[in-house]
């Protein structure tokens, strides 16, 4: 039963993910199990490794699936900054569709800025959201993908084996 628990997934937040075809190849290579995570049915390709899963229309039911499910070891892609909050806390590594990585570190400041932003928002001090998702975007977020699992599986092989007993 312990193999199981060991095993590192990557749960994708999928309803405005520009980098799931980014995904499901780097899993593939890696294999690495992939939940795809939306509201409702999304398409998936035809893979063991890739599962799809349907949380249900209410308010925040995708992010609240994976939020009960991440935890150390895993690997969380997600743009929603509470939903990565979430599973920082979990730990979970976590990298925003353009690469960046959500940490312990940065997670409160992030927060504090979305924040912002929406009580700006919402009085008409600033209009229009964030920038546009460029090619940059979509290379950053690979290299990040890649070097987190390489970081999780060294973090794996330099853990003892569990005794047996």
């Amino acid at each position: 039963m312990t193999a199981i628990l060991n095993i590192t997934r990557i749960y994708v937040d999928a309803d405005a993910c520009p980098v799931k075809d980014e995904i499901y190849r780097v899993a593939v290579r890696h294999r690495i199990p992939v939940c795809v995570v939306a509201g409702q049915f999304i398409r998936v390709p035809q893979d063991p490794l890739i599962e799809r899963v349907a949380a249900g229309n209410a308010m925040d039911a995708a992010d609240d699936w994976i939020a009960e499910r991440a935890g150390e070891g895993d690997i969380v892609v997600t743009a929603d900054i509470p939903l990565a909050s979430r599973c920082v806390k979990a730990g979970a590594e976590v990298i925003a569709p353009n690469g960046k990585p959500f940490t312990e570190e940065s997670i409160g400041m992030t927060l504090a800025v979305r924040n912002l932003m929406t009580d700006l928002r919402s009085s008409g001090e600033v209009t229009g959201g964030p920038k546009s998702f460029a090619p940059r975007d979509r290379s950053a977020f690979l290299s990040a993908l890649d070097q987190t699992i390489r970081r999780i599986q060294r973090r794996r092989a330099d853990q003892p084996a569990p005794s047996q007993g």
